[in-house]
């Protein structure tokens, strides 16, 4: 998921960080400087659905306008490595992984 919430608020006439601040807290949604600095400028790690709801209320939007989905970044296990290449803009095959005991030396072929 790609956290939207700059250009929702700016679609909306919010250009500064302390500004969304202020509307929330007249909706009852007291944000510290620090975590809507981070809500602001980066990628929440976690948002209660409760405090989604206020933003969506203030900004007068809906959930997908905050929050957009991005399937391409989502691999299977087993999928195939080319899709995977695709969605990580990796080249080449992977290196292969070769367990090693603690000391450096190879395991014995099983």
């Amino acid at each position: 998921m790609r956290w939207n919430l700059r250009l929702t608020a700016a679609n909306k006439g919010i250009w500064k960080a302390s500004e969304l601040q202020r509307s929330l807290a007249g909706h009852g949604l007291v944000i510290s400087a620090g975590k809507m600095s981070g809500l602001w400028s980066g990628q929440p790690v976690s948002l209660k659905l409760e405090d989604l709801d206020v933003i969506c209320v203030v900004l007068g939007c809906e959930i997908g306008d905050l929050l957009i989905p991005e399937p391409q970044k989502v691999t299977r296990p087993g999928q195939d490595t080319d899709v995977q290449q695709a969605a990580t803009g990796s080249s080449g095959p992977a290196p292969a992984v070769v367990p090693r005991r603690r000391d450096g030396r190879s395991l014995p072929p099983m």
